[in-house]
């Protein structure tokens, strides 16, 4: 018998319980024995759950079980949940989480803490939701040089921008929607100011430098709070989608990058298609090429099924280490990252119409491209540019996005 706690019974708490409970005869199969929740802690009262007989206020309840040896954190935020964890690991207990804010804020310190007492912790759940991409991003690339990653990793955002360009609405309607169909908060900030995303790219990149820790104070974030229908009406005369994408980049010659941004995606570029609350991940590797994870980013049992995958693998592992790298500090507090300013991207410069010449005369020692000359817009593609150096040329005369192709 393998005994299992669950710190927070919120929608994924809720959901790992019930996921682990539907599919418990197919478990004990993989494992050759039965895994059972044994707790769940809260400060509430869950009279009419089918678990409520498990819910405990008392922490000792868990943390001084010597019979539970896997704990499921989805308390969410980086106080209780940080403390609870760091005791858990210090008792040898093995962590699951789906906290994106605590692993992306303290994975170094957890994941030294997990190795000292001798058990795990995993986070599948912290990134794609329901999308596997932590385990294949440790395992089944592993023979890979990760040389790209760019996601849709929030589809709360990715709501709200679809439905301004499908529905004609303007950004504060769609913001209402999603808050009314429960897609977003009623402070939607961690959103739509890109922090959430931010977070997602930290774990992704701190994996794909191989477990040199990218803090998400390195990424520059921009979230969409600034977007206009007349963007997306911009976007769609130029043949593209307004998407934020959370964006890595590890050239072999050059410093690596990570950021989040609004940009304008291609038609042609797998991203483009991704609509809705739908999450994608494109990973490029030096041998697979290009592929794509896709499908619900959110919900509670898709983010549960992920959350249940790492108690699985936990529960396979018997606590010991299950092959994933621990992250690490660059020494001396060094940045990891290129500063912003220097990352040499592709975008799209915006002016009037008529404006087209001018456009080409400012940017003609780069790559250019017209996007458009119409009655309302004129636009080009530029490549191989810095964003300083667009910021300098452009000084409030023309405006821009980043290009995605």
């Amino acid at each position: 018998m393998i005994n299992a706690a669950i710190l927070g019974f919120g929608v994924v708490g809720a959901g790992t319980a019930e996921v682990l409970h539907m599919n418990s005869d197919k478990i004990t199969d993989v494992l050759g024995e039965e895994l059972r929740v044994k707790k769940i802690l809260d400060i509430r009262d869950f009279p009419d759950s089918p678990f409520a007989d498990l819910v405990t206020h008392n922490a000792d309840d868990v943390f001084e079980d010597p019979d539970i040896s896997i704990v499921v954190e989805t308390i969410g935020g980086a106080r209780i949940a940080y403390e609870y964890t760091k005791l858990a690991l210090s008792k040898g207990k093995s962590v699951v989480t789906s906290n994106k804010e605590l692993v992306s804020t303290h994975g170094v310190e957890l994941m030294a803490i997990a190795e000292m007492n001798g058990c795990c912790y995993l986070y599948e759940a912290a990134v794609g939701g329901g999308i596997p991409i932590i385990r294949p991003l440790h395992r089944c690339l592993a023979a890979n040089r990760i040389e790209k990653i760019a996601g849709i990793v929030n589809g709360t955002t990715n709501y709200i921008l679809t439905n301004m360009r499908t529905a004609g609405i303007s950004y504060e309607e769609a913001i209402k929607q999603a808050q009314a169909k429960g897609y977003a908060e009623q402070n939607p900030a961690a959103d739509v100011d890109g922090i959430d995303a931010q977070r997602k790219l930290s774990i992704m990149s701190s994996i794909c430098l191989g477990g040199l820790y990218v803090a998400p104070s390195e990424i520059h974030t921009t979230g969409i709070t600034a977007l206009t229908n007349d963007d997306v009406e911009f976007a769609s005369a130029i043949d593209c989608s307004i998407k934020l994408l959370a964006v890595f980049d590890n050239p072999e010659d050059g410093k690596p990058s990570a950021f989040v941004a609004p940009h304008m995606v291609r038609k042609t570029a797998l991203l483009a298609s991704v609509e809705d609350v739908f999450n994608a991940i494109v990973v490029v590797g030096n041998a697979l090429g290009e592929a794509m994870f896709y499908g619900r980013g959110a919900g509670k049992l898709p983010t549960a099924s992920a959350v249940a995958g790492d108690v699985l693998e936990v529960a396979k592992a018997h606590g010991k280490d299950t092959g994933f790298k621990n992250w690490h500090a660059a020494e001396d507090g060094a940045r990891v990252t290129a500063e912003y300013g220097s990352i040499v991207t592709k975008a799209v410069i915006k002016a009037p119409a008529g404006k087209l010449n001018d456009l080409k005369t400012a940017f003609a020692s780069y790559d250019v491209e017209t996007a458009v000359d119409n009655d309302k817009y004129a636009a080009i593609f530029v490549r191989g540019i810095s964003h300083d150096d667009i910021k300098k040329i452009c000084d409030g005369n023309y405006s821009w996005f980043n290009l995605y192709e």
